[in-house]
């Protein structure tokens, strides 16, 4: 959620501090604040709202010094206002922090009865005063740190700085990310890899229970047991040009238009074209080599990695027919779900971060199953909780309402299905061959579908001023009419939802009127001529109707009122393709309400 950054080296702080702060924007905050170490001390400048404010605070009244940290806010404990957001001091003590603390009021409490005298409603500044406290107890600000994580409990990305220890950080997680890059003369610690890019690409990623010191040049870490731990060191093979707009209005504009190229790397090195098959090494690891010794796949994820999980179901099942369930990653665990060492567990995530997708996928790792992942961020915890990640390769998504993320888990979901039937002895190689082929154009068609922006622009112009909208499919392509709402919903906060077209007549044909428009995916496959009597149904009510269909389709195209035209592929690749329309409706319907497209209100990137 939070935004963290932090500097050690020899370089002027505050520069580098507001420029990964504002490239960790699209977690979500609504405050930002700054901590430096320089001759004066500790110099703290904090400011409710976005980065501009903080940047206006600073403008009379810079801060010099080469060590510092820094901090966006999206509000737990406490208001949004200058007095809760982060940095939070007492005495020597400097802290930013992502996370709940979850026996603060505890905590508080005795601290309290020891003098203690807090500015803030934040749980966070708990962990500033218990490591005061602890200085006097303790031999440095490492064991004082050190007994203060004994006493935390919940989840927490911490740095903090002593005034007194003017060359050195002290970094600390549990639950939440946090990663360290190091090179020559300088050290940072950030909450997520794009913050950092542009400084280096090798990083360490923290486990839960570490913690440690960074300075100029090193990095010491501990783990729980207070002994000296080794964490490799990842290269990470994104270029900071990446997490540029390059442009483009929005990043999510970008990010829609990169969909071609990111579905290639998603597919290339696991098709091949020689021997017409595909293959996935991470799909050995967790099988132990040939054959598939599963009864059943689980898949738990949240929001569009939730759809993109309920698209996943629809191809294992019907290519391989092996039986899946989905689950909402926030429900799983408060339940008593059955999973054994015969189920095979794929926890589907972006970021390789959300807190609910981590615990659903632990609570089944005790119960003995085995773990693939299907991820972006190389590194991240999913990827070390799991036996096997499969990587999405997509690049970083800085646009909150996630679009390229989608379409490369479509892809790689379909490679994993294809791969499944064929350890099952479940696919032809005829029909193995056909699989590659259209594969392989798949970024072809992905780019002729995007080539219809100015088309959607037009239409979106006509509907940006609706205050509803449905979206209906079937099949393979309910979940993508599910995203298509998530999509709209977010970025424009016009209240849309997705049904599966079939039970329209269940009750929510009775919201239709002639204002709310009905974004209809009605595409030549099996369930083509019951979307037809659906769309039928929506004319019926006067509800005006704009349509996915497939190119050539001129009869159904004379009875919609919009349309948008896709390639005619097989079934099991149509949500590739059907889905881009839609996040470009979303998105231009935002644009024209002038709402914040990369930073949505109230949401964040990541659910940590």
């Amino acid at each position: 959620m939070c935004g963290i950054i932090g500097y050690v080296g020899e370089q002027q702080a505050l520069p580098i501090l507001i420029e990964s702060l504002k490239r960790l924007e699209y977690r979500g905050y609504d405050s930002a604040g700054v901590a430096i170490i320089n001759g004066k001390g500790v110099e703290i400048r904090r400011a409710k709202g976005k980065l501009p404010m903080l940047a206006q605070a600073l403008e009379g009244n810079p801060i010099a010094g080469t060590v510092g940290i820094g901090h966006t806010r999206w509000a737990t404990h406490g208001k949004p206002s200058e007095v809760n957001a982060h940095p939070h001091r007492y005495k020597n003590i400097v802290v930013v922090h992502n996370g709940i603390v979850e026996n603060h009021n505890e905590l508080k409490q005795f601290l309290t009865s020891k003098g203690h005298v807090f500015e803030s409603e934040t749980d966070t500044e708990v962990i500033c005063h218990l490591v005061q406290f602890y200085m006097s107890e303790c031999d440095g600000t490492l064991a004082a740190f050190r007994r203060t994580l004994e006493r935390i409990k919940g989840s927490y990305a911490v740095v903090i700085m002593n005034e007194l220890d003017k060359s050195q950080l002290y970094v600390a997680r549990q639950g939440s990310p946090l990663v360290l890059g190091c090179c020559e003369g300088e050290a940072y610690v950030a909450s997520d890899i794009p913050a950092i890019l542009p400084y280096t690409r090798d990083m360490l990623f923290l486990e839960d229970g570490d913690y440690g010191v960074i300075r100029a040049g090193s990095i010491d870490i501990f783990g729980s047991a207070g002994k000296s731990v080794s964490r490799t060191t990842q290269r990470i093979p994104w270029s900071p040009a990446m997490a540029e707009r390059g442009g483009y209005k929005h990043f999510m504009l970008k990010e829609i238009h990169e969909q071609p190229e990111v579905l290639e790397d998603a597919i290339a090195g696991r098709v091949s074209v020689e021997q017409q098959t595909v293959s996935l090494d991470e799909l050995t690891t967790v099988c132990g080599g040939a054959g598939f010794p599963f009864d059943e796949v689980v898949i738990v994820a949240c929001g569009t990695s939730l759809h993109a999980g309920m698209v996943g179901k629809y191809l294992i099942e019907s290519i391989a027919r092996v039986r899946v369930n989905v689950d909402l990653a926030s429900e799983f665990r408060y339940r008593q779900p059955i999973v054994s060492k015969r189920s095979l567990v794929i926890p589907i995530t972006q970021s390789g971060e959300t807190a609910d997708t981590l615990a659903a996928t632990q609570l089944m790792r005790d119960a003995g199953a085995k773990v693939l992942a299907i991820c972006n961020v190389v590194g991240s915890t999913i990827t070390r909780v799991a036996d096997a990640a499969l990587y999405t390769h997509a690049g970083p998504e800085i646009g909150v309402a996630s679009t390229k993320a989608f379409t490369t888990q479509l892809a790689v979901l379909l490679l994993l299905a294809i791969d499944i039937a064929k350890r099952c002895d479940r696919i032809d190689q005829k029909t193995m061959s056909a699989y590659v082929e259209q594969l392989l154009c798949l970024p072809r068609h992905a780019h002729h579908v995007l080539g219809l922006a100015e088309k959607v622009r037009q239409v979106a112009a006509k509907f940006s001023h609706a205050t509803h909208a449905i979206f209906i499919g079937r099949g393979i392509n309910y979940p993508v009419a599910l995203e298509g709402a998530l999509k709209l919903k977010e970025i424009s906060y016009l209240h849309a939802e997705g049904f599966a077209a079939g039970e329209l007549k269940h009750g929510p044909i009775a919201l239709l009127d002639t204002d709310v428009p009905v974004i209809a995916i009605a595409l030549k496959d099996a369930v083509y001529e019951k979307m037809q009597s659906n769309i039928e149904e929506v004319k019926a009510r006067g509800a005006p109707v704009i349509a996915i269909i497939n190119e050539g389709d001129h009869e159904l195209a004379s009875k919609v009122d919009h349309f948008f035209e896709i390639p005619l592929v097989d079934p099991q690749l149509s949500p590739l393709l059907a889905s881009l329309p839609l996040q470009l409706f979303a998105y231009y319907v935002a644009d024209y309400k002038g709402t914040d497209v990369d930073q949505p209100r109230n949401l964040a990137k990541s659910v940590t």
